[in-house]
């Protein structure tokens, strides 16, 4: 049996192939096109399902359903986009739309749930029953599997990990809150506490050297760069960063507890010099920390791909 899955961002509208075990056996990426009338975006998503679909040699009558996934607020059971900013959607009817394009059932759940999901079904999570993924970009996005299904909530928004707050007042969040984790522990508070850094950093380190001073010039990797270079300020900043980040972390198992919880993102390509220090904060801060079984925090293994995967499979969560 083989699967397709759609993976809707603001940036890139993907659509795969999916066999039984997770593996991807055809994708097509293409630049998503919006603000657009429903009837357009529609005809893209259609579009790049058959493309996959014809990319691998398979036709649509062999699939039992197509997953999607899409970022914002996603009705689960209606099929509806109820808001999503990154992409102009409000109400959009998704499913309805697509199953009356593509005349075949349409599974459609919140993005980052669906990777979670394609985690639980073929990367790191694999194996576990109660789970939860982690990814750091210009937000933080999370899913959360609980007794092996998408938790989604009462109102299909749980999940939205970027927003628990982690200091009262702090930053501004493009949510309209403040202090929201994913202002500081996201590859964007990242980037943030850089530039911070570099207005006092040593103008003869390595993380003025790479910048020119220059606050444009820093990115997601540079102070990791710098730190390994030597930089005293970088070490400052890495250290920081990976406290914000264990902090929603230490929240996060201390509420549920899973077996294991995964991150993912581009920050997470840093590898031990990130994964190693987090473990260890977290292993100091959370609670009961000489109990015998303790989460396991580890990276996420299906990179851009879980997204497309979870979606694709989407069906096992609904039966």
């Amino acid at each position: 049996m083989v699967y397709v899955g759609i993976d809707l961002g603001g940036t890139n509208l993907k659509a795969g192939v999916v066999d039984g075990s997770g593996k991807v056996i055809s994708k097509v990426s293409f630049p998503t096109r919006v603000p657009c009338p429903a009837e357009e975006l529609n005809a893209q998503l259609a579009q790049a399902a058959l493309a996959a679909l014809e990319q691998a040699g398979v036709s649509l009558r062999e699939v039992p359903w197509v997953g999607a996934g899409c970022p914002g607020a996603v009705n689960r059971e209606t099929g509806v986009v109820e808001f999503s900013g990154n992409l102009s959607l409000k109400d959009y009817p998704f499913q309805a739309l697509l199953e009356d394009t593509l005349q075949k059932p349409v599974i459609l759940e919140n993005d980052a749930n669906a990777a979670a999901y394609g985690e639980f079904q073929a990367g790191a999570l694999r194996g576990a029953k109660n789970a939860v993924a982690v990814t750091l970009g210009t937000g933080i996005g999370g899913g959360l599997l609980l007794d092996g299904r998408i938790y989604a909530g009462y109102n299909h928004l749980a999940g939205e990990l970027g927003h628990m707050v982690i200091e009262t007042g702090g930053r501004p969040c493009t949510c309209g809150e403040r202090g929201c984790w994913e202002t500081y522990a996201s590859a964007t508070g990242l980037v943030r506490l850089t530039r911070e850094a570099l207005a006092h950093a040593d103008r003869s380190g390595a993380l003025w050297e790479m910048t020119g001073g220059d606050a444009a010039r820093v990115g997601g990797k540079t102070a990791f760069q710098a730190m390994r270079a030597g930089d005293e300020t970088a070490k400052q900043v890495v250290e920081q960063y990976i406290s914000y980040l264990g902090c929603g972390i230490v929240n996060i198992v201390n509420l549920l507890q899973p077996e294991i919880l995964c991150v993912g993102g581009g920050v997470c390509n840093e590898g031990d010099a990130l994964m190693i220090p987090l473990r260890e904060y977290v292993a100091r801060h959370r609670f009961h920390p000489t109990a015998n079984r303790q989460t396991q925090i580890v990276r996420a293994a299906l990179g851009n791909d879980a997204g497309l995967i979870g979606a694709a499979l989407l069906g096992r969560d609904r039966a």
